[in-house]
């Protein structure tokens, strides 16, 4: 979509408002990519989302969500298969979308390594398959299990069905190591697509696939690997997961290696030396697209060196050395029927264009993303329009502008609701702010489901069988209002006089293992569990970051709740919180706004006594000698960017701060330090070189 107000022009309550309907929108496009296999948008429309929420977070790293989109990967596998937790996690790529866009993913990985201008960054290119992600592991040259990427942690278990594949090798040539895991796409050819919904039809079968990648991915995941093996998938692989040992040097050698193994690469792969050449790569690709037997929607850029590779490491969703650049989006035209409007888990209500369904890119859309009352008017979108759409980067749907000359005379501009379509309280838009919210807050029924499902969710407190429809159910029928009830329902069922077992959809299996799966989360990460909370920005990676630096909840309870009362004075455990590496004044804000509201804190209190035990935060490297130690790194680092020594460090358990204070163990200075350096000496930190600070982490 085109914003009303360009990212650089957003005012600070412009962007976490917008944020708030990006995270709600996204969220939904996901559930439907990955666990239904039915995309309600095209890839552009949802790049395009995505893009402008990485924008925004970009300018304001302070806001980023607890639910942000830069925090997830797909979406959590769905019940119908076995679950497999990946070795390592399968990662999303970050998109990009001009060529400017690729030249600033060289210069970032330019700057993080430290390099010289004129030393060229070596990148392999691939053409990037439409179809669906897999993960294929081998134990002694043999084929074990296959899985699909779910949420990036685990996914589904789809061995049986991956075996009917011809293009996949069940035994490897050659001297595989003895655990090798290899990832790639499942897709379908084009010809194959046409024959086999022609054959569907020819046999009376009206539901036909809308786009090979669809009919791949809902072949893949079919329970029946009879119906699998009877369509025709093909199989390509490009990236390595486990591995027992060392197979390459270089991605590229490592593509060599697959080949001698059996895998089917891409021939259409190719290194280059250097940006432009992947550039020029993309430019002559896309301009054979559509004579490639194969859908493919972009072109992916990865570092060849694998050691630099490690070096450059990931962010929380994506690695740092390979990007995904995306072709343009297709536009056509279609009838807006409707403005509807939904609410958020935050109360922000968000328009969105009920649509005369039309073929984009190959799926069919019938919503798209209005972004905004305040765009609405600009663009003047009005009810029964016809508007031009687009699935941005091939995913999501967005309206992008009114055809004028084909407005109905009867047309009448859009109206802002003035009360929130769910609980009938005044929704206010603030002077500045680009989002209307309902002032409801906890009385909103709309945003006590959604904080319950987000509280439920995979990356929080991951309780199966308590998804999006469950927890609906649970709350309209009054058995959970808030979090806390959770954990008393299997307790409140004993005395009801319709219990659950006994309503539609359920039964005595079911609700037995809902109760079991409750039952198991009595006992919860630290981590998750500030997570689950919904504190806004406070993301998967910030609640990390907490944990790592309270690593207790009564250590991070106390420090929160004396932090909100200091907020304004700046008093100590202000300070410390601030201090935090990538926290800032922002997070800590909406951190304070959250322990300073009466109901949250009896909330809190209320969750935090059902459960058995909320766990310490434990450290995977808690045996590093900075494991728990809080770093400062100040001045012109040589070996090694500012960012890089910030991730290392971080990866070994240390807690980096953005300053100075007596809670500081070491300060690593470089040349040039200023301030920070002289504080050090002043509260009498530790301070060493950069060498220094080497020899300590390398032991």
């Amino acid at each position: 979509m085109t914003p009303r107000i360009p990212v650089d022009q957003l005012t600070p309550l412009d962007a976490a408002a917008e944020l708030a309907g990006l995270a709600a929108e996204i969220a939904s496009h996901d559930r439907a990519y990955y666990q239904a296999d039915a995309p309600s948008i095209t890839d552009a429309d949802y790049d395009a989302l995505r893009q402008r929420n990485a924008a925004i977070e970009a300018r304001f790293p302070e806001l980023v969500r607890a639910d942000s989109p830069s925090r997830r990967v797909g979406a959590a596998p769905s019940e119908g298969f076995g679950k497999v937790r990946h070795a390592r996690p399968m990662l999303s790529l970050d998109n990009a979308f001009t060529d400017e866009d690729v030249r600033e993913f060289d210069q970032k990985i330019r700057r993080f390594l430290g390099l010289e201008d004129d030393q060229p960054v070596e990148m392999v290119a691939e053409p990037k398959i439409d179809g669906l992600s897999i993960s294929l592991r081998y134990e002694k040259g043999r084929f074990i299990q296959g899985a699909t990427r779910g949420d990036g942690s685990e996914g589904e278990d789809v061995t049986a069905n991956l075996l009917t594949i011809a293009d996949l090798p069940k035994v490897l040539s050659g001297d595989a190591p003895d655990v090798l895991e290899v990832r790639g796409e499942v897709y379908m050819l084009r010809s194959d697509f046409f024959a086999m919904n022609e054959a569907r039809k020819a046999a009376g079968d009206k539901t036909l696939f809308a786009n090979p990648r669809n009919a791949a991915a809902g072949s893949l995941r079919q329970l029946d690997a009879t119906i699998t093996a009877s369509r025709p998938l093909s199989l390509f692989c490009y990236a390595s997961g486990e591995a027992s040992e060392p197979v390459a040097e270089t991605h590229w050698g490592f593509l060599n290696r697959l080949r001698d193994w059996g895998f089917k690469v891409n021939d259409r792969v190719r290194l280059c030396q250097g940006v432009e050449e992947v550039l020029a790569f993309y430019h002559a690709i896309g301009s054979e697209r559509a004579a490639l037997p194969y859908d493919i929607d972009g072109v992916v850029y990865k570092v060849n060196r694998l050691d630099w590779q490690t070096r450059l490491g990931q962010v929380s969703r994506s690695p740092r050395w390979a990007t995904a650049h995306k072709f343009p989006a297709e536009q056509v035209e279609t009838v807006l029927r409707e403005i509807a409007i939904s609410v958020g888990r935050t109360g922000a209500l968000t328009p969105y264009a009920i649509l005369d369904p039309v073929t984009v890119g190959g799926v069919v859309v019938g919503r798209a993303t209005l972004h905004n009352e305040d765009e609405i008017m600009r663009k003047d979108f009005r009810a029964g329009d016809t508007v031009l759409i687009q699935r941005a980067g091939d995913v999501i749907p967005q309206v992008v502008s009114v055809t004028l000359a084909k407005r109905p005379e009867d047309a009448r501009p859009f109206v802002p609701p003035e009360v929130c379509p769910v609980c009938g309280s005044l929704a206010v838009k603030p002077e500045g702010e680009a989002i209307r919210r309902c002032t409801g807050g906890l009385t909103c029924d709309a945003q006590r489901v959604e904080r319950l499902i987000h509280f439920a969710s995979r990356r929080a407190f991951d309780i199966e069988g308590l998804g999006e429809k469950n927890v609906e159910f649970l709350f309209s029928t009054g058995r959970i209002r808030s979090p806390a009830d959770i954990f008393r329902l299997e307790e409140a069922e004993k005395d009801t006089l319709l219990p659950l077992k006994t309503q539609p959809g359920w039964g005595a299996r079911s609700t037995q293992k809902l109760f079991d799966a409750i039952r198991a989360r009595r006992v919860i990460p630290l981590d998750r569990f500030i997570l689950a909370l919904g504190i806004r920005q406070v993301g998967e990676a910030t609640a990390r970051l907490l944990a790592r630096h309270y690593h207790s909840f009564d250590g991070w309870n106390s420090a929160m709740r004396a932090a909100a009362a200091e907020r304004e004075s700046g008093g100590e455990a202000w300070q410390q919180l601030t201090a935090i590496d990538q926290i800032g004044p922002g997070v800590a804000g909406d951190i304070a706004d959250f322990f300073r509201e009466e109901h949250n804190l009896k909330a809190l209190e209320d969750l935090a006594g059902q459960l058995e035990r909320i766990e310490d935060f434990v450290q995977a490297s808690a045996t590093s000698p900075v494991a728990g130690k809080t770093v400062v790194f100040t001045g012109t680092l040589t070996g090694m960017s500012r960012d890089e020594a910030k991730a290392r460090a971080q990866d070994l358990g240390a807690k980096v701060a953005g300053s100075v204070s007596s809670k500081t163990d070491y300060v690593v200075a470089g040349a040039d330090a200023g301030s920070k350096l002289a504080k050090a000496r002043d509260l009498g930190v530790t301070i060493l070189s950069e060498e220094e600070w080497l020899t300590l982490i390398n032991g």
